[in-house]
Formats: structure tokens, sequence, C-alpha cells
């Protein structure tokens, strides 16, 4: 196409994208989309971040998918739903899928010793599992400072695991909750030791593949990836920078790749019945884990579950990356899946759970009217 006839063309082809995302919208769902447009709108306008993109479902539905803001603000580019985030440790849920896909196939057993799957790790005084792993119960390190800030290329996972391999867990397995990326990506080399296949090739032909999570990759920095969008931060006196230059090789699992809300809406959809993971997969993700001494942690496996003043059960996953926020939130009852992500670290995402709110509300109101249908 002759570059001056496209710029002419522009605006028309962004309505049309426009509409058709428009076009979507179930009917009964249109005033809650609307309200919360004009909410994330609004968030955008009051916090000052690059830009959001957001997507929603209701009972296996997708409903809604939108961006305001920019993807890059040197050229103001702007944002679409289609652009890709950092999603930082929602890549925990992907991983965790992947891992109870294995367990329900019985080719991985969680309670064993990681040394069955990942024998060149090192022993350690207590042995770990991969259930514990699952929980941020295994006593792996967390990040030290500045390693966040990794300009490393790692080959392999198993390279990765040099970081911390070395080191002594922090506490003995299962007594204590610690938050651990770097468990993550020891349960990645559990992954692989336990399908015989690379970690990211697995990933790619056993979740992104069969849910069309094709927009789904590997944050390769020196790479050209369409869509990709620009990462910023804010200093301490608020001004908005480029982000640092980071390589997020040592970290896939845990916090290494790129998606868009509507993957990950899909990727939440597969999980409220079982034509993608049985129950038995499901039982290992969404089953809150325990201490040894019985003290419920809040997370599962790859998952954090909670029930909320509403009496309902949510499952979620925030994302902190150099760069990038998001966060997930599944509602199971009412089929609600909400995703959102914005291309700058440390962002308030407090919106996305009225989003939450807004949805389940929506969906719960609409069903008890459906019901008093039926009943007359």
């Amino acid at each position: 196409m002759d570059y001056r006839r496209y710029l002419l063309l522009l605006p028309l082809l962004l309505l049309q994208s426009a509409a058709a995302q428009y076009a979507q919208i179930p009917d009964p769902y249109r005033s809650a989309v609307d309200s919360a447009y004009q909410m994330i709108s609004q968030t955008w306008q009051e916090q000052k971040f690059p830009g959001i993109a957001v997507a929603a479902a209701v009972n296996g539905q997708l409903i809604w998918s939108d961006a305001v803001g920019f993807s890059d603000l040197e050229q103001r580019v702007p944002l679409w739903p289609h652009s890709r985030f950092r999603i930082a440790s929602i890549s925990k849920p992907l991983t965790a899928a992947a891992a109870a896909k294995l367990y329900s196939q019985s080719r991985l057993d969680v309670d064993a010793d990681i040394q069955k799957y990942v024998p060149d790790f090192p022993a350690k005084r207590w042995p770990v599992t991969p259930r514990q792993l699952g929980a941020h119960l295994g006593g792996i390190r967390g990040y030290r400072p500045g390693e966040m800030l990794s300009l490393v290329p790692y080959a392999t996972v198993e390279d990765g695991l040099a970081i911390f391999s070395a080191d002594t867990l922090i506490h003995e397995p299962g007594t204590e909750y610690l938050y651990s990326s770097y468990g993550w990506n020891l349960l990645s080399a559990v992954i692989e030791g336990a399908s015989g296949e690379s970690f990211l090739d697995h990933m790619k032909q056993e979740i992104f593949l069969p849910l069309r999570m094709l927009n789904t990759v590997e944050d390769h920095p020196d790479s050209l990836i369409a869509h990709r969008v620009r990462f910023y931060v804010r200093n301490e006196d608020g001004t908005l920078l480029n982000a640092p230059y980071v390589d997020n090789s040592y970290k896939w699992a845990g916090g290494g790749f790129l998606s868009t809300p509507t993957d990950i809406v899909r990727f939440g959809i597969a999980h409220l019945d079982s034509f993608f993971l049985d129950p038995k997969a499901r039982e290992l993700l969404f089953t809150e884990q325990r201490t040894t001494t019985g003290e419920p942690v809040g997370y599962a496996f790859g998952w954090q579950v909670e029930t909320r003043s509403d009496r309902l059960r949510y499952f979620s996953h925030s994302g902190g990356a150099i760069g990038g926020t998001s966060l997930l939130v599944i509602q199971p009852d009412t089929g609600v899946v909400v995703a959102a992500m914005v291309n700058m670290s440390g962002v308030n995402m407090n919106v996305v759970q009225e989003l939450v709110s807004l949805f389940v509300g929506e969906a719960q109101r609409l069903g008890r009217q459906e019901n008093l249908l039926h009943s007359n």
C-alpha cells in the first residue's frame, strides 16, 4: 500500500477496528463495558502511566478488550488490545498449568524429591518437592539487590539455575511461605526433566498453541517482536523514564513471558472446565497449601486463592517487572475472567479489582433475572 494512501485511510481503519471490538460485546453487558471503559480511562488520566490494556470474559466468552494510552510515548504510538506486555509473574500460572498437565498424566510426581527430575541440582540439607516450589514453600531464596536488572543472556533453563543453585535454603521446606521466582526457575527445570523437552518448547506445544495464545512468547530483548510495547519506569520525582535494559532469560517460568490481555483471559477461561485441564490438575492448581503446622498460606500452585467479602472464591496472580505491571483474576462461579497490563513498573492496579467486582455483580444480576424468567 502507498504510504500516503495509508495515512489517509488510517482514521477509517482505526474506526473499523474499534467497531469490531465493540461488536463483540453481548447486549446485556454493554452498559457494564461502558462503565469499565470509563474506569480505566479515568485511572489512566489520574495515574499518568503510559497506557493500559484490558480484556474481560463472562461464562467462557470474551465480552470486551480495549486499551487506552500509548505503546511508545516518544513516537506517540497508540496502545492496542493486541499490544504485547511483560506479564511478569503471571508467567507462574502459565508454568503451573504445564506442571499440572504432567501431574494429571502421571508424568510428574509433585511430592517427589526434585533431584528425580533435576539430578544435577545440588542436594540441600532438606529435600524439596515440586509441590512446595509451586506454593513458595520450598525455601528457595528470592532476588538479591540488582538481580532483576540482569543483562546476561542464558541459553538454557539449567544455565539460569546457576544464579542460586549453590545457595543454602532459607528455611526447611514446608515450614514457611517465602515468595521466590527462583523457585519457579527450578520448577521449569523439573518440567523439562518430566517431559523430556525444553521448557519453552513444552510451553508452546502444550499450553500456548492448544489455547490459541498466539501472542504469548518469551521476551528476548535482542529479537524483533511485533507489537511489543516500550517499557517505562518512574523516578523518585515522578518523571517517566525509559526502563533500563534487562534480559529476562534467567526466569522464563517465573516472569519472562510477553503476552496480551486477550491471550491471558483465554488462558483463564481454560481453567473453568475440564476440556483443557482435568479435575485432578485443577485440584492441584486451586487447593490452598498449608505449612507443616497447618497454617494456610493464601497460595495454591501458581495461584493466589482467597474468599472475599462477597463469600465468593477468587483465583488471581499479579505481576511486577522492569517496565511492566499486570493482574489476572478469575471468579469461577460467575465465569468472570479479567486481565490487565500496563507498560510501566509499580502501577496501582486497584481498578482491575473494581472491574472484576463490576462484571461479577452484572453476571449475578443477569443470572437472577434468567432464573426468575425460567421460574415463571
